[in-house]
């Protein structure tokens, strides 16, 4: 009797139609990327909000791609209000029609933040890091100092890249050979130079670190923020400043979602994560760089790599790509890239 009325249940259950999980009525739904990035805001942002506003928020956590293809599903009616996303991900959003424009009166914070944060109209920088070279001076008996290191013959079979987004070194390789992301066929021939020296790909952050903890890819086009978190691990690397072309900026943003009843909230809540005093706990926490010049910086990430604290040292230690040239090419950029470069 019972076995049959479980059978009876599990059907019953299977005929139920599909639906979002509950949330509080009243909640802020925000869209991030899980483990520490979604922990770190939920604890520096999230929480802090709350305490302010009486509103909840909850987190609709994911990939960065399958969180936009999410969004395109649902265009017109939002499932988040709030979306995290990286600064060229964004000019998807904004061509398909899913972000409300900011309100800047509703965020007077954005008084005080860099230049480099106003993405555009739609989207707004939350923090900053850079893809640059990282390696471990224990297993490699040379100084690295610039990009073009790379391309030693003394470091082959040494380098781990990423292959989900090969954008950094495909523009780094055209800036050596006088272009840029928009003529990046320019470094095709030097890029397939680099194929033997490469000991492995990652996917995720997850695996980039694993590579330099177990020294399988003690060099890597690394980001800025893995690279610090290994350090206090107590794995020693180095991160570069490349005295020849500067490491690749990435900007990580927030906006509005469009069609969203909770745009004020969804202001609110940017506004406070851009002010100087949650900045300043990102920066402690996630180890980014501030997008609020006036954030304070631990001592040990003052002057490193992805932490630009003056328009100076925006212009001169960073290079950002042009958002919409990179959100264009990147599919093109996988396919070059896995078939001239991934595949042996």
């Amino acid at each position: 009797m019972r076995s049959r009325l479980t059978v009876t249940m599990l059907l019953a259950l299977l005929t139920l139609p599909l639906v979002p999980p509950a949330r509080a009525q009243n909640a802020l739904v925000v869209s991030i990327w899980g483990g520490n990035w979604k922990d770190t805001v939920d604890k520096v942002v999230g929480r802090p909000f709350t305490a302010r506003t009486g509103i909840p928020v909850e987190y609709e956590v994911g990939g960065t791609i399958d969180r936009l293809a999410k969004a395109r599903v649902a265009k017109g009616s939002p499932l988040v209000d709030l979306n995290f996303t990286t600064t060229h991900v964004a000019r998807l959003y904004i061509s398909d029609g899913l972000y409300d424009r900011l309100d800047l009166a509703k965020l007077p914070s954005s008084k005080e933040i860099a230049k480099e944060a106003f993405r555009s109209e739609f989207h707004i920088g939350s923090w900053a890091y850079v893809y640059t070279v990282v390696y471990r001076p224990d297993l490699v008996k040379e100084d690295i100092t610039k990009w073009s290191d790379l391309w030693k013959p003394s470091l082959k079979g040494k380098l781990a890249l990423p292959d989900f987004d090969p954008s950094h070194i495909i523009t780094i390789a055209a800036l050596m050979e006088g272009g840029n992301e928009v003529n990046w066929q320019k470094g095709e021939a030097r890029l397939k130079q680099l194929k033997d020296s490469v000991a492995a790909f990652y996917s995720t952050d997850a695996q980039s670190q694993d590579l330099m903890k177990t020294g399988q890819g003690p060099v890597q086009v690394m980001l800025s923020v893995n690279a610090y978190h290994l350090q206090e691990q107590g794995i020693a690397v180095k991160v570069v400043q490349p005295t020849d072309y500067p490491g690749v900026v990435g900007i990580d943003t927030m906006a509005v979602m469009a069609g969203t009843t909770k745009a004020d909230a969804a202001h609110q809540f940017i506004n406070l994560a851009l002010s100087r005093d949650i900045q300043s706990e990102l920066v402690r926490t996630l180890r980014v760089g501030p997008v609020n010049p006036g954030a304070a910086v631990p001592a040990s990430l003052k002057g490193q790599p992805g932490v630009f604290l003056s328009p100076a040292e925006w212009k001169e230690r960073g290079y950002i790509m042009n958002d919409e040239a990179r959100a264009k090419n990147l599919p093109g950029w996988r396919e070059w890239f896995t078939a001239n470069v991934v595949k042996k």
